[in-house]
């Protein structure tokens, strides 16, 4: 869910409240996973290891437990294995 906050904040600050609520509706069409030990502990890694925030080193986690290609324009994973920078 942090990512579904991260991508709402932005989203509305840039483009107001309808297109973040739109651009939510379409993260709800896809799988949103539960964050568990393991991914609690691979953030706290990465974040060590690359000097993430909680929120990117979340995300990259969890991409990378589920061997997921990561879709972000977040500077900080530009040039990351598994990550597409858009």
């Amino acid at each position: 869910m942090a990512t579904v906050y991260e991508v709402y904040k932005k989203v509305k600050a840039l483009r107001g409240e309808h297109a973040a609520l739109e651009v939510v509706a379409a993260i709800g069409q896809t799988v949103i996973v539960p964050v568990d030990q393991d991914i609690a502990l691979a953030t706290a890694d990465l974040s060590l290891e690359h000097g993430l925030h909680f929120s990117d080193a979340l995300s990259y986690a969890t991409s990378r437990r589920h061997h997921a290609e990561l879709d972000t324009s977040d500077p900080a994973l530009r040039r990351r294995p598994g990550v597409r920078f858009v």
